[in-house]
């Protein structure tokens, strides 16, 4: 029996008191006009936590340190679209240097802190899901593939 493979990606809820940082997606073939949180693909041979310091200096401009980096949730979900299944790592960051902003406009269009009863109706539904079960104190989840077909907003994906 072949074992199964996933897609490692690193996702930040950076916060601010009780706002979360969430960026619209763009021009990316994957959720564009829906909010989401900075994230990112791991590179070879890059591990979860180095994957999401690198990717918020990337897409948001603010530099992260390994010790204000915190776990903050994984997230299993099984394959919903061409790239497989998936494991998500959500970290936690509350000390940063710089001021967050929008450094990737060709694939973000839209940036700002928004309180969890605030999150926009047009929000990824996994990192909707993910923010939720981190607030709950809920480190692992699991996400079937019928969680994907029956929500909307995954099917121009």
């Amino acid at each position: 029996m072949e074992r199964t493979k996933a897609t490692p990606s690193s996702y930040l809820i950076l916060l601010d008191g009780e706002k979360i940082l969430l960026i619209r997606r763009a021009n990316t073939g994957y959720q564009d006009g829906n909010y989401n949180l900075p994230a990112g693909h791991l590179e070879e041979g890059e591990l979860p936590a180095a994957c999401i310091i690198r990717e918020a200096k990337e897409e948001i401009g603010i530099t992260l340190k390994a010790e204000d980096v915190s776990f903050a949730h994984a997230l299993y979900q099984e394959k919903s679209n061409g790239s497989g299944n998936r494991v998500d790592y959500f970290f936690s960051a509350t000390r940063y240097e710089g001021e967050a902003r929008n450094a990737e406009p060709e694939k973000c269009d839209d940036i700002g802190w928004y309180r969890p009863d605030e999150f926009p109706e047009n929000m990824t539904p996994h990192v909707r899901h993910a923010i939720k079960c981190y607030l709950a104190g809920v480190p692992f989840s699991e996400l079937p593939h019928s969680y994907f077909a029956d929500n909307p907003l995954y099917e121009a994906t």
